[in-house]
């Protein structure tokens, strides 16, 4: 015997039905192959969609895109029959790219479901099915245990914090790195470092900050050692001035919106040790660096697990959701909402897990370190070619960093207001970019790097290029 349900998902009709979805979009994707202009009869009524989309949500798109729906991996069509390069993938949501096989025809398997949102009162088997691919993988190297799931990385966020308030209380204040972001939320924004963010509004959390990795720092104090000790003595201030008052130390292994800064293992290893002496657990939110390291959790790439006791991720996986240990199980009733997620976020997100586990991407040899080798050649290329474009930086200790599939470039002395029309002149020019940092602010790429080829990187080299020199004037 078998449920109805199960039936559909098994029927063959439906299988022929959807292998035939699959193979029409590979089919007419094909066709999208490089970058190109607008087609001259959409050009107008594109325009009228784009104000119409500002008009709607009150401001200009920052960038005037939208999409038509179909792409080819790393290349994406515009409405207007234009193509791009898409090198920031929805700020690292689409990290598969478009249109890719595996992910539409998960996204068609969901449409077979009797409802669309599954809830924390009444859900069917794929959010849980997420969950526990997720936490087999997040507890081959960490004690993360149990996972709740929520619809967006800032309420992963708001959950994580609960567990950890309601675990140390009455502590009241969190511990952070400085530039960190958290999210959108009220809550979120006072924790993250953005004046910007929380302008005008009320800070809701007392935040105490801590310095981030910096290597002309540690230069200018005597080196890795002595930044370190700096660091500890920092931490310990607080300690001292707060006794007993911080429920959680908030950590992005690598740094997203604060400029996709890279530490070193050791200087990670302390401040954890540090917090577990003093009985502060571990957050470690990697709603950004999930996957794009060269291993699948930043807590692998800097083989951390252990030190780890709360744990975000997000964006990438399409589902979001906060982890923890045994020891940081919350008390039933904390966590809970009317939804959980959509059927497509969960099945297309077990499908990105199992495609991350499958490939050859991971390790010193792995493709996303590769694809980080080839970026960082041609960047320098770039940089030897036009050294007018990259003045040195006073504490940027190097003008191309990141991580594997986290990339940044920082050209024209990191001054916001140029580095921004630089990557509107690149998207004009044909690719999609953003920036990160908050001084000096670099150019960022978040590329779909499975569905990259490294043989890429030059056409899109001449792309950054020719933005560049228009920026450049």
């Amino acid at each position: 015997m078998t449920t109805i349900g199960e039936s559909i998902r098994t029927s063959p009709a439906v299988t022929q039905a959807i292998d035939a979805i699959v193979a029409e979009v590979d089919a007419k994707t094909a066709a999208i192959t490089e970058v190109r202009g607008p087609q001259s009869e959409l050009e107008t009524p594109y325009e009228a969609l784009v104000k119409e989309a500002g008009e709607t949500r009150g401001w200009p798109l920052l960038y005037p895109c939208l999409g038509s729906g179909a792409g080819r991996g790393p290349l994406v069509e515009l409405a207007d029959g234009s193509v791009k390069w898409d090198l920031v993938a929805g700020i690292g949501v689409h990290f598969f790219g478009h249109s890719h096989p595996e992910i539409i025809r998960a996204q068609v398997e969901a449409g077979l479901e009797d409802t669309t949102k599954h809830g924390n009162l009444q859900a069917g088997t794929a959010p849980y099915a997420f969950s526990k691919k997720l936490l087999e993988l997040a507890g081959r190297k960490s004690g993360l245990s149990r996972a709740f799931l929520t619809t967006s990385g800032a309420m992963a966020n708001e959950c994580a914090l609960k567990v950890c308030l309601q675990k140390r209380w009455p502590a009241r204040r969190v511990l952070a790195f400085k530039h960190c972001f958290m999210g959108r939320s009220l809550t979120m924004t006072s924790i993250g470092d953005s004046a910007a963010a929380r302008h005008h509004i009320p800070v809701t959390m007392e935040v105490d900050y801590m310095p981030f990795w910096n290597a002309r720092g540690a230069e200018k104090l005597g080196g890795k050692t002595k930044f370190i000790d700096w660091s500890l003595w920092q931490l310990d201030q607080y300690v001292r001035r707060y006794p007993n008052d911080h429920a959680c130390f908030v950590m992005e292994l690598v740094q997203g919106e604060g400029g996709f800064n890279v530490p070193p293992r050791d200087w990670l290893v302390e401040i954890m040790k540090a917090c577990k002496g003093y009985g502060i657990p571990v957050w470690d939110d990697e709603i950004q660096a999930f996957g794009r390291t060269e291993q699948m959790f930043a807590f692998e790439h800097f083989d951390v697990g252990e030190y780890v006791d709360v744990f975000c991720v997000g964006k990438m996986t399409q589902a979001c959701a906060a982890a923890w240990t045994e020891e940081m199980a919350p008390q039933r009733g904390l966590l809970s909402g009317t939804f959980l997620s959509g059927t497509a976020d969960f099945l297309v997100g077990q499908r990105i897990l199992e495609m991350l586990e499958e490939g050859d991407f991971y390790g010193e040899e792995g493709l996303f370190a590769q694809h980080q080798k080839a970026f960082r050649e041609h960047a320098q290329a770039l940089m030897t070619k036009h050294p007018e474009w990259f003045p040195e930086v006073e504490y940027a200790p190097e003008l191309v960093g990141g991580v594997g599939g986290m990339m940044r470039m920082t050209p024209f002395g990191g001054v916001k207001e140029k580095v921004a029309a630089a990557a509107k002149a690149i998207y004009r020019e044909g690719a999609i970019v953003f920036w990160c940092g908050h001084g000096p602010v670099h150019l960022r790429l978040l590329p779909p790097l499975p569905t990259m080829k490294l043989e890429d990187w030059p056409r899109i080299f001449e792309v950054l290029e020719r933005g560049f020199a228009a920026a450049a004037g």
